[in-house]
């Protein structure tokens, strides 16, 4: 098991195959946003931004047209795909996958591995996205919440059953600034205007003490609170959101300028927009520019996926 600031992962080559897409031609989704692209302004070089993730520079990006989803895949899409092709995620394939130790009964956290880099994870066997917190545990009243614990395999298997296909890594920047311009969050540069939460982050002291002032403990609804200006739901903070590229910190300073999509190979896959695990303290990568990775069959509880067109 390996571990970053944000999520624990697989290690690399341990994936032990990836199941096939399955394709179901014509079965797109119906919350597409369509957007005009053009050019914008990727990256920053933020003060309380993290340059070894490769934030920045700030450099000017030409987009195609393209549409994405106003909100993160949910439980009821993802089991929609199951049921029609009977796919069985990493995470099944696994027999396990990563769950903060918050949401465990003290019998669960005892008898799972720690990730010794971050405590508070632990390898927990039997779960998966539908048993959340492993054996026992429910998405029955999280039906319109992000499905969780899905690898960047699994998304790509949900997109060519759907139709669809993960953004890059520039169309999730583009579409999560919702318009706005070198701005800190999909808002504005302030976290809370007028002391009003904005998005789903922990709260509290990380990583004991989570008030839930925000409205959640753990996930919440896809379209809880306000949309962005493009009608974007929840892109910062939640969960973690794949996109299409392999990870780099330094491929963008000299890579491509116009519809970018990352190095042609590499470890770790992208993920953008944090989690409701980030906290100021600790990991303040809700910001729109901030970037993580992991590798493509990891899975935990706070990593999800939106589709693009």
């Amino acid at each position: 098991m390996s571990a970053s600031c944000c999520t624990p992962g697989r290690d690399p080559g341990t994936a032990g195959g990836v199941a096939a897409p399955i394709r179901a031609a014509g079965a797109r989704t119906t919350r597409m946003i369509r957007l005009p692209g053009g050019r914008f302004l990727m990256g920053t070089e933020d003060e309380e931004g993290y340059p070894a993730d490769g934030e920045g520079p700030v450099r000017e990006i030409d987009l195609s047209p393209f549409a994405i989803e106003a909100t993160t895949v949910t439980n009821t899409q993802f089991a929609t795909f199951v049921k029609a092709t009977g796919y069985a995620t990493d995470a099944e394939r696994h027999d396990f996958s990563f769950v903060f130790e918050g949401f465990l009964s003290e019998e669960v956290a005892t008898s799972s591995p720690v990730v010794h880099e971050v405590p508070w994870w632990h390898a927990v066997a039997g779960a998966f996205w539908k048993h959340p917190e492993g054996p026992g545990s429910s998405i029955a009243s999280r039906q319109n919440h992000p499905v969780v614990h899905v690898s960047w395999n699994d998304a790509q298997a949900y997109c060519a059953w759907a139709g669809t296909r993960l953004p890059s890594e520039a169309e999730w920047e583009y579409a999560a600034r919702g318009g706005l311009e070198q701005r800190r969050y999909p808002w504005g540069d302030e976290l809370m205007p007028k002391g009003r939460h904005q998005c789903n982050i922990w709260q509290g002291v990380f990583p004991t003490v989570n008030t839930g002032a925000g409205g959640y403990l753990g996930t919440a609804p896809a379209k809880a609170y306000r949309p962005n200006g493009h009608g974007l739901y929840n892109v910062v903070g939640n969960v973690w959101e794949w996109c299409g590229d392999w990870f780099s910190a330094d491929f963008h300073t000299t890579g491509p300028r116009s519809d970018p999509t990352g190095p042609p190979s590499g470890l770790a896959k992208v993920m953008r927009g944090g989690s409701h695990m980030c906290h100021s303290s600790y990991c303040n990568r809700y910001r729109v520019a901030a970037r993580s990775s992991n590798t493509p069959d990891s899975s935990a509880g706070n990593i999800g996926f939106r589709v693009a067109f």
